[in-house]
């Protein structure tokens, strides 16, 4: 692991030796925790999941390492399914679910109508889930949120026409249909997609699933370039088959000052459980809280992702 080697190089240049035994002759401990080590090298303390050789010891020597995200900044869960698409949970399941994690509210993001193979929900449908999120919001304290996953269609519009888009609280914009597109075809349509006007959040964004799908081709700086200059965060999803934005993306993403949300893509009450491992690929990718949205309280995320 070069994070290791590089903490050997340093120890050497110190002359300290990396491997010195922990405890001296009396038993006594010479290092009692990895914090001692870092500090006994003139570093800050390197979190675990920042140990990539990205850098983070350079920073730590500066004394600029940022203070990452953890899970308890989370206040809310967003990218939630229900039984509405291909969820297995209905509205108030998911919602006093979420409550009795500590959330402070939820997004209700069920597929967009083009997704027909996730039983994606039509206008018709649309309102009739609203009027149900309305009712769910009397009999729990949770704020409930209504959202759509919003497929990213193939000319790089979102599903569902302006006048039902501007009623959401949140949009999540994602391609979930690859059409054999190459690099260039996808990159235009991203960048068309997050030119739109509405404030969105591109979900899971290159589309992989671990072990069975690679991620989709793209010019992924220009992609970024177009993130930072529109109306758009992103989402580092946590469903462990996703894990997606990977931690390279996700940090020069943030140098160009993008903002994004922790998310779990959760299908079921099972799957609100996955948080932790989107917060823990967000600290790979060097996140703060001022960086997450759903750091933010109800009202102040409610104003920022607001299309």
């Amino acid at each position: 692991m070069q994070h290791i080697v590089k903490l050997q190089e340093l120890a050497r240049a110190k002359n300290m030796a990396f491997g010195d035994p922990l405890h001296d002759w009396r038993g006594t401990p010479r290092i009692k925790s990895e914090a001692d080590i870092y500090q006994r090298l003139g570093l800050q303390y390197i979190p675990p999941e920042m140990r990539e050789d990205q850098g983070e010891i350079e920073a730590a020597a500066a004394g600029t390492l940022p203070d990452l995200v953890m899970l308890e900044d989370i206040q809310g869960v967003t990218h939630c399914h229900t039984i509405y698409s291909d969820g297995q949970n209905n509205i108030e399941e998911m919602a006093l679910a979420a409550e009795g994690m500590g959330m402070k509210y939820v997004t209700i993001t069920d597929h967009s109508q083009s997704a027909y193979y996730a039983r994606g929900v039509a206008i018709d449908r649309l309102r009739a889930q609203w009027d149900e999120i309305a009712q769910v919001q009397e009999r729990v304290k949770i704020r409930l949120l209504r959202g759509t996953e919003s497929d990213i269609l193939e000319d790089g519009s979102l599903d569902y026409p302006d006048h039902i888009l501007e009623r959401f609280d949140i949009i999540i914009a994602s391609i979930h249909a690859r059409h054999k597109m190459d690099s260039d075809q996808m990159t235009r349509r991203l960048i068309h997609a997050l030119k739109l006007p509405f404030f969105k959040i591109w979900g899971h964004p290159l589309g992989r699933l671990l072990q069975s799908r690679p991620p989709f081709d793209c010019r992924m700086e220009e992609v970024l370039d177009a993130v930072a200059a529109s109306k758009a965060a992103i989402e580092v999803n946590g469903d462990p088959r996703r894990l997606d934005l990977e931690p390279r993306w996700i940090r020069a993403a943030r140098e160009r000052g993008v903002r994004f949300i922790i998310s779990t893509d959760a299908h079921s009450i099972r799957g609100l459980g996955s948080l932790h491992y989107g917060v823990s690929m967000a600290r790979r990718g060097w996140l703060t809280p001022n960086e997450v949205l759903n750091a933010l309280d109800p009202e102040d995320f409610m104003k920022a992702v607001h299309p």
